[in-house]
């Protein structure tokens, strides 16, 4: 059975991990687009001052301050949008907790939290989700990383963690195409994103934490998830360079490897000191509320190949019409290489200008040019 997705503006998403980053950006998107939102992070000040800013622009909001490692979270969340909208069509797992240093440096309990956030939070949801999804369809989001594939060197518990979310969404994926569920079950897998993340992570390096370029709008991974709810997709990867790395581990891992224990340390260390009241959210919500950090980088505002998975139609014919247009110059250039004749014609202008008096053969040749 294929899946059965509403159009946006008929919709009802929730979303974890809703107070920064990815996940406002995905609730800013989704009202935008006429959705009602059910959104949920530890820091209630930041969700409440959301909410109100949604509603003054016309969104259906609810809000839930709950940490999405306890084990309940997900009834709950899913109990909200029943009362207040009647319902879900799609969940996105967003949440996640993240941590730099070297894994013998990273005690265990920290990224035991990494888990408990990342992991169980989205497997506890996916499994909620389903239940309430698995009769009358819908979407199931789930935010992977670029790293789900190669591990960053000094993230290793996120990478880790990433991995063990890429697992589980493939199986959770067919054993619902399995079942033959009206559900879509999509995993995103963004490259570096220009969020607060390296801000909110616990840092056991010995410089503040930034990601390494190439960086990304995190609006971006908005726009796939949007794409995502009402369209089924196996996967979506969010920016070109992140494609770029993920062929670069199939086809030369080792190479990879040696550029991270080469560089890696230093492409994630910056000067800038940390904004107050934001770092380390690992345990404790800290001060919210930005898409962005203020890391001065330059960011890619758009990402071509995230608009060829989305159409993928209209990029084959792109390139097509490209391909033909490098064929048709080539073939020209080669034309224009070829030597001249060894009696070459005489101008038109010996003709006075009326080709209908020139010899046959040369009227022809000029009707050929």
């Amino acid at each position: 059975m294929r899946p059965k997705l509403k159009p946006l503006d008929r919709q009802t998403l929730v979303i974890t991990g809703a107070t920064s980053g990815i996940g406002l950006a995905t609730a800013e998107a989704a009202v935008a687009a006429g959705a009602n939102v059910v959104l949920a992070a530890r820091n209630e000040a930041a969700l409440l001052e959301i909410a109100d800013r949604l509603e003054r622009a016309g969104g259906g909001v609810a809000v839930l301050a709950i940490d999405v490692a306890e084990p309940a979270y997900a009834q709950r969340l899913a109990a909200l949008a029943i009362d207040r909208f009647g319902g879900f069509d799609t969940w996105i797992n967003n949440a996640a907790a993240a941590t730099y240093g070297t894994l013998a440096e990273t005690p265990l309990e920290d990224q035991h939290r990494v888990f408990d956030v990342g992991y169980w939070g989205t497997v506890n949801g996916a499994l909620t989700a389903l239940a309430h999804l698995c009769a009358k369809g819908g979407a199931i989001v789930n935010i992977g990383s670029i790293l789900s594939h190669h591990a960053m060197i000094l993230q290793g518990p996120y990478s880790a963690m990433k991995h063990a979310v890429k697992g589980f969404t493939d199986a959770l994926r067919t054993e619902v195409i399995r079942d033959g569920l009206p559900v879509s079950v999509t995993l995103i897998k963004p490259a570096a994103m220009h969020t607060p993340y390296p801000d909110h992570a616990r840092n056991r390096m010995d410089a503040p934490a930034k990601l390494p370029p190439v960086i990304y709008d995190p609006r971006l991974v908005a726009r796939a998830v949007l794409f995502a709810a009402a369209t089924p997709r196996r996967h979506l990867t969010v920016g070109g360079f992140g494609i770029s790395a993920i062929l670069g581990d199939v086809l030369a891992p080792g190479l990879i490897d040696r550029a991270l224990a080469a560089f890696g340390t230093k492409l994630q260390q910056s000067d800038r000191p940390v904004p107050p009241g934001v770092a380390d959210n690992l345990y404790e919500a800290r001060r919210d509320g930005s898409i962005e950090n203020d890391e001065p980088q330059y960011v890619r505002r758009r990402s071509l190949w995230l608009e060829a998975q989305m159409r993928p139609g209209a990029a084959v014919g792109l390139l097509a019409a490209g391909v033909g247009l490098l064929a048709a110059a080539l073939v020209e250039r080669r034309r224009g290489a070829r030597p001249a004749p060894a009696s070459a014609p005489p101008p038109i202008s010996a003709w006075g200008g009326e080709l209908s008096r020139a010899p046959r053969r040369w009227k022809n040749d000029t009707s050929k040019g």
